[in-house]
Protein backbone atom coordinates (compact mmCIF):
# COMPACT_ATOMS: atom_id res chain seq x y z
CA UNK A 1 0.00 0.00 0.00
CA UNK A 2 1.30 3.04 -0.90
CA UNK A 3 1.35 6.30 1.08
CA UNK A 4 -0.95 8.31 -0.24
CA UNK A 5 -3.15 4.95 0.24
CA UNK A 6 -2.60 4.97 3.70
CA UNK A 7 -3.51 8.24 3.94
CA UNK A 8 -6.50 7.27 2.53
CA UNK A 9 -7.49 4.58 4.63
CA UNK A 10 -6.63 6.29 8.10
CA UNK A 11 -9.11 9.37 6.89
CA UNK A 12 -11.59 6.82 6.03
CA UNK A 13 -11.37 5.49 9.30
CA UNK A 14 -10.98 8.69 11.07
CA UNK A 15 -14.42 10.05 9.03
CA UNK A 16 -16.55 6.63 10.43
CA UNK A 17 -15.47 7.09 14.09
CA UNK A 18 -16.04 10.61 14.01
CA UNK A 19 -19.11 10.52 11.71
CA UNK A 20 -21.20 7.21 11.88
CA UNK A 21 -20.91 7.19 16.11
CA UNK A 22 -23.34 10.17 15.96
CA UNK A 23 -25.74 9.07 13.24
CA UNK A 24 -29.25 7.76 14.93
CA UNK A 25 -29.23 3.89 15.14
CA UNK A 26 -31.73 3.69 11.95
CA UNK A 27 -29.76 5.29 9.75
CA UNK A 28 -26.44 3.58 10.58
CA UNK A 29 -28.31 0.71 9.78
CA UNK A 30 -29.45 0.98 6.61
CA UNK A 31 -25.77 2.72 5.57
CA UNK A 32 -23.91 0.02 6.82
CA UNK A 33 -26.39 -2.17 4.34
CA UNK A 34 -25.90 -0.43 1.54
CA UNK A 35 -22.32 -0.18 1.90
CA UNK A 36 -22.33 -4.03 2.07
CA UNK A 37 -24.64 -4.83 -0.74
CA UNK A 38 -22.28 -2.32 -3.17
CA UNK A 39 -19.18 -3.91 -2.14
CA UNK A 40 -20.80 -7.24 -2.52
CA UNK A 41 -22.28 -6.15 -6.15
CA UNK A 42 -18.35 -5.42 -6.93
CA UNK A 43 -17.30 -8.47 -5.95
CA UNK A 44 -13.78 -7.54 -5.31
CA UNK A 45 -11.11 -10.23 -3.80
CA UNK A 46 -12.53 -9.67 -0.49
CA UNK A 47 -15.51 -10.94 -1.82
CA UNK A 48 -14.43 -13.65 -3.85
CA UNK A 49 -12.38 -14.91 -0.85
CA UNK A 50 -15.29 -15.02 1.89
CA UNK A 51 -16.72 -16.97 -0.65
CA UNK A 52 -14.10 -19.68 -1.28
CA UNK A 53 -13.99 -19.79 2.62
CA UNK A 54 -17.76 -20.33 3.17
CA UNK A 55 -17.30 -23.33 0.05
CA UNK A 56 -15.44 -25.15 2.66
CA UNK A 57 -17.48 -24.08 5.83
CA UNK A 58 -20.94 -25.33 3.71
CA UNK A 59 -19.00 -28.12 1.21
CA UNK A 60 -22.77 -28.93 -0.30
CA UNK A 61 -23.62 -25.67 -1.00
CA UNK A 62 -24.37 -24.09 -4.59
CA UNK A 63 -23.31 -21.18 -6.32
CA UNK A 64 -26.26 -19.73 -5.78
CA UNK A 65 -26.03 -20.19 -1.84
CA UNK A 66 -22.54 -19.49 -1.80
CA UNK A 67 -23.37 -15.93 -3.56
CA UNK A 68 -26.64 -15.53 -1.14
CA UNK A 69 -23.93 -16.12 2.07
CA UNK A 70 -21.50 -14.37 0.84
CA UNK A 71 -24.11 -11.08 0.57
CA UNK A 72 -25.29 -12.08 4.15
CA UNK A 73 -21.48 -12.19 5.11
CA UNK A 74 -20.97 -8.82 3.93
CA UNK A 75 -24.10 -7.10 5.60
CA UNK A 76 -22.85 -8.53 8.83
CA UNK A 77 -18.96 -7.20 8.26
CA UNK A 78 -20.75 -4.21 8.00
CA UNK A 79 -23.25 -4.32 10.67
CA UNK A 80 -19.68 -5.47 12.50
CA UNK A 81 -17.93 -1.89 12.08
CA UNK A 82 -21.02 0.17 12.27
CA UNK A 83 -21.48 -1.05 15.61
CA UNK A 84 -17.59 -0.54 16.26
CA UNK A 85 -17.56 3.14 14.81
CA UNK A 86 -20.89 3.55 16.96
CA UNK A 87 -19.67 1.76 20.76
CA UNK A 88 -17.68 5.03 21.82
CA UNK A 89 -20.57 6.94 21.84
CA UNK A 90 -22.89 3.71 23.43
CA UNK A 91 -24.21 4.19 26.79
CA UNK A 92 -23.47 1.75 30.12
CA UNK A 93 -26.58 0.39 29.79
CA UNK A 94 -26.55 0.12 25.96
CA UNK A 95 -23.36 -2.31 26.25
CA UNK A 96 -25.09 -4.57 29.07
CA UNK A 97 -28.19 -4.74 26.92
CA UNK A 98 -26.58 -5.48 23.38
CA UNK A 99 -24.67 -8.95 23.95
CA UNK A 100 -26.66 -12.17 25.76
CA UNK A 101 -24.08 -14.51 25.80
CA UNK A 102 -24.70 -18.39 27.04
CA UNK A 103 -22.95 -19.89 29.26
CA UNK A 104 -21.69 -17.39 30.75
CA UNK A 105 -20.68 -19.20 34.33
CA UNK A 106 -17.66 -20.37 32.58
CA UNK A 107 -16.36 -16.95 32.54
CA UNK A 108 -17.55 -15.82 35.70
CA UNK A 109 -16.48 -19.13 37.80
CA UNK A 110 -12.83 -18.70 36.27
CA UNK A 111 -13.08 -14.94 37.30
CA UNK A 112 -13.58 -15.32 40.76
CA UNK A 113 -11.63 -18.51 41.08
CA UNK A 114 -8.32 -15.99 40.35
CA UNK A 115 -6.49 -18.62 38.59
CA UNK A 116 -6.52 -16.12 35.71
CA UNK A 117 -8.52 -16.81 31.93
CA UNK A 118 -8.05 -17.08 28.38
CA UNK A 119 -10.47 -15.92 25.98
CA UNK A 120 -9.96 -17.35 22.39
CA UNK A 121 -12.33 -16.42 20.09
CA UNK A 122 -12.45 -16.58 16.00
CA UNK A 123 -13.51 -13.64 13.77
CA UNK A 124 -17.39 -14.14 14.57
CA UNK A 125 -19.55 -10.84 14.91
CA UNK A 126 -18.35 -8.22 17.19
CA UNK A 127 -15.91 -9.66 19.46
CA UNK A 128 -15.45 -5.41 20.30
CA UNK A 129 -18.76 -5.38 21.51
CA UNK A 130 -18.16 -8.75 23.06
CA UNK A 131 -15.35 -7.23 24.87
CA UNK A 132 -16.99 -3.73 25.94
CA UNK A 133 -19.74 -5.84 27.48
CA UNK A 134 -16.92 -8.09 29.72
CA UNK A 135 -15.68 -4.61 30.87
CA UNK A 136 -19.27 -2.94 31.23
CA UNK A 137 -21.40 -5.43 33.03
CA UNK A 138 -18.90 -7.62 34.34
CA UNK A 139 -16.86 -4.68 35.30
CA UNK A 140 -13.70 -7.22 34.59
CA UNK A 141 -10.74 -5.19 32.65
CA UNK A 142 -8.60 -7.38 30.09
CA UNK A 143 -5.41 -7.35 27.75
CA UNK A 144 -5.67 -8.10 24.13
CA UNK A 145 -3.15 -8.05 21.51
CA UNK A 146 -3.77 -5.83 18.60
CA UNK A 147 -2.05 -6.55 15.06
CA UNK A 148 0.06 -3.56 13.66
CA UNK A 149 -1.53 -1.83 11.06
CA UNK A 150 -0.19 0.57 8.34
CA UNK A 151 0.08 3.13 8.55
CA UNK A 152 0.88 3.81 12.05
CA UNK A 153 -1.71 6.32 12.68
CA UNK A 154 -4.44 3.90 12.12
CA UNK A 155 -3.07 1.45 14.59
CA UNK A 156 -3.10 4.23 17.59
CA UNK A 157 -6.65 4.86 16.00
CA UNK A 158 -7.59 0.98 16.52
CA UNK A 159 -5.34 1.04 20.18
CA UNK A 160 -7.37 4.37 21.49
CA UNK A 161 -10.74 2.92 20.44
CA UNK A 162 -10.07 -0.55 22.24
CA UNK A 163 -8.43 1.46 25.20
CA UNK A 164 -11.13 3.79 25.47
CA UNK A 165 -13.63 0.59 25.78
CA UNK A 166 -11.63 -0.34 28.56
CA UNK A 167 -9.47 -2.70 27.01
CA UNK A 168 -5.56 -3.00 27.91
CA UNK A 169 -3.95 -3.43 24.27
CA UNK A 170 -0.19 -4.43 23.20
CA UNK A 171 1.08 -4.76 19.54
CA UNK A 172 1.24 -8.61 18.47
CA UNK A 173 5.03 -7.56 17.01
CA UNK A 174 7.75 -7.14 19.36
CA UNK A 175 8.52 -9.97 21.35
CA UNK A 176 7.19 -8.97 24.29
CA UNK A 177 3.54 -9.38 24.06
CA UNK A 178 3.42 -12.96 25.55
CA UNK A 179 5.22 -12.03 28.69
CA UNK A 180 3.46 -9.16 29.10
CA UNK A 181 0.43 -11.87 29.23
CA UNK A 182 1.74 -14.58 31.12
CA UNK A 183 2.07 -11.86 34.29
CA UNK A 184 -1.72 -10.39 33.78
CA UNK A 185 -2.78 -14.13 34.01
CA UNK A 186 -0.59 -15.30 36.99
CA UNK A 187 -2.32 -11.73 38.89
CA UNK A 188 -5.27 -13.63 37.93
CA UNK A 189 -6.48 -11.21 35.67
CA UNK A 190 -8.44 -12.30 32.27
CA UNK A 191 -6.74 -12.08 28.83
CA UNK A 192 -8.63 -12.27 25.01
CA UNK A 193 -7.56 -13.38 21.94
CA UNK A 194 -8.82 -13.57 18.37
CA UNK A 195 -7.00 -16.77 17.96
CA UNK A 196 -7.94 -18.63 14.32
CA UNK A 197 -6.01 -17.43 12.11
CA UNK A 198 -1.97 -17.21 12.56
CA UNK A 199 -0.15 -13.73 12.39
CA UNK A 200 3.28 -15.27 12.40
CA UNK A 201 2.99 -18.23 10.02
CA UNK A 202 4.62 -20.61 12.46
CA UNK A 203 1.46 -21.47 14.76
CA UNK A 204 0.42 -25.23 15.60
CA UNK A 205 -1.35 -27.17 12.45
CA UNK A 206 -4.51 -28.09 12.67
CA UNK A 207 -7.33 -29.74 10.97
CA UNK A 208 -9.91 -27.14 10.53
CA UNK A 209 -13.60 -27.94 8.51
CA UNK A 210 -11.40 -31.33 6.73
CA UNK A 211 -8.62 -29.26 5.93
CA UNK A 212 -5.24 -28.16 7.05
CA UNK A 213 -4.44 -24.44 8.67
CA UNK A 214 -2.28 -23.29 11.28
CA UNK A 215 -4.00 -21.52 14.25
CA UNK A 216 -1.92 -19.08 17.02
CA UNK A 217 -0.05 -21.66 19.70
CA UNK A 218 -0.43 -18.64 22.08
CA UNK A 219 -3.75 -19.14 24.30
CA UNK A 220 -2.72 -23.34 24.92
CA UNK A 221 1.11 -21.61 25.88
CA UNK A 222 -0.41 -19.39 28.44
CA UNK A 223 -2.63 -21.80 29.96
CA UNK A 224 -0.15 -24.34 29.95
CA UNK A 225 2.17 -21.86 31.96
CA UNK A 226 0.09 -19.98 33.90
CA UNK A 227 -2.22 -22.53 35.15
CA UNK A 228 -4.98 -20.01 33.42
CA UNK A 229 -8.69 -21.24 32.38
CA UNK A 230 -8.92 -21.57 28.59
CA UNK A 231 -12.54 -20.81 27.36
CA UNK A 232 -12.91 -20.98 23.61
CA UNK A 233 -16.06 -18.48 23.05
CA UNK A 234 -18.50 -17.93 19.91
CA UNK A 235 -20.64 -14.94 18.74
CA UNK A 236 -23.57 -14.18 16.36
CA UNK A 237 -26.27 -12.14 15.30
CA UNK A 238 -30.12 -12.99 15.12
CA UNK A 239 -32.56 -10.46 13.34
CA UNK A 240 -32.84 -8.69 16.94
CA UNK A 241 -30.42 -5.45 17.92
CA UNK A 242 -28.67 -7.99 20.46
CA UNK A 243 -25.73 -9.94 19.77
CA UNK A 244 -25.70 -13.65 20.87
CA UNK A 245 -22.69 -16.04 21.93
CA UNK A 246 -21.36 -18.65 23.79
CA UNK A 247 -18.70 -19.24 26.19
CA UNK A 248 -17.42 -23.16 25.42
CA UNK A 249 -16.36 -25.45 28.32
CA UNK A 250 -12.71 -25.48 29.27
CA UNK A 251 -9.93 -26.55 27.25
CA UNK A 252 -8.08 -28.96 29.56
CA UNK A 253 -3.92 -29.35 29.74
CA UNK A 254 -3.49 -33.16 29.08
CA UNK A 255 -2.08 -35.18 31.51
CA UNK A 256 0.20 -36.34 29.26
CA UNK A 257 2.76 -35.51 26.61
CA UNK A 258 5.64 -33.01 25.96
CA UNK A 259 4.90 -29.10 25.64
CA UNK A 260 4.43 -28.92 21.95
CA UNK A 261 1.96 -32.87 22.06
CA UNK A 262 -0.13 -30.36 24.63
CA UNK A 263 -0.09 -27.44 23.19
CA UNK A 264 -1.15 -29.23 19.63
CA UNK A 265 -4.24 -31.06 21.31
CA UNK A 266 -5.22 -27.74 22.84
CA UNK A 267 -5.09 -25.71 19.71
CA UNK A 268 -7.24 -28.08 17.78
CA UNK A 269 -10.03 -28.21 20.56
CA UNK A 270 -10.11 -24.49 20.02
CA UNK A 271 -10.35 -25.24 16.43
CA UNK A 272 -13.20 -27.63 16.83
CA UNK A 273 -15.31 -25.25 19.14
CA UNK A 274 -14.98 -22.54 16.68
CA UNK A 275 -15.89 -24.45 13.69
CA UNK A 276 -18.76 -25.59 16.00
CA UNK A 277 -19.78 -21.71 16.19
CA UNK A 278 -18.53 -21.01 12.78
CA UNK A 279 -20.97 -23.55 10.87
CA UNK A 280 -24.19 -22.53 12.65
CA UNK A 281 -23.80 -19.45 12.02
CA UNK A 282 -21.15 -18.45 8.49
CA UNK A 283 -22.63 -15.33 7.32
CA UNK A 284 -20.82 -14.03 10.89
CA UNK A 285 -17.36 -15.25 10.30
CA UNK A 286 -15.53 -12.26 9.01
CA UNK A 287 -12.81 -14.28 7.01
CA UNK A 288 -12.22 -12.07 3.78
CA UNK A 289 -8.04 -13.24 4.20
CA UNK A 290 -7.10 -16.76 2.80
CA UNK A 291 -6.49 -18.55 5.64
CA UNK A 292 -6.24 -22.80 4.88
CA UNK A 293 -2.73 -23.58 3.95
CA UNK A 294 -3.70 -25.20 0.24
CA UNK A 295 -4.46 -21.89 -0.21
CA UNK A 296 -1.49 -19.53 1.13
CA UNK A 297 2.33 -19.01 -0.72
CA UNK A 298 4.41 -21.44 1.39
CA UNK A 299 6.86 -18.46 1.70
CA UNK A 300 4.59 -15.75 2.69
CA UNK A 301 2.53 -15.87 6.00
CA UNK A 302 -1.50 -15.10 5.54
CA UNK A 303 -2.82 -12.43 3.37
Amino acid sequence: MSSAQERLTDALYGLGWSTVKKLPEPVAVRLGRTIADLAWKRRGKGVQRLESNYARVVPDASPERLAELSRAGMRSYLRYWMESFRLPAWSAERVKTGFDPKDVHHLTDGIASGRGVVLALPHLANWDLAGAWVTTKLETPFTTVAERLKPETLYDRFVAYREGLGMEVLPHSGGTAFGTLARRLRDGGLVCLVAERDLSASGVEVEFFGEATRMPAGPALLAQQTGALLLPVTLWYDDSPIMQGRVHPPVEVPESGDRAEKTSVMTQALADAFATGIADHPEDWHMLQRLWLADLDPTKGPS
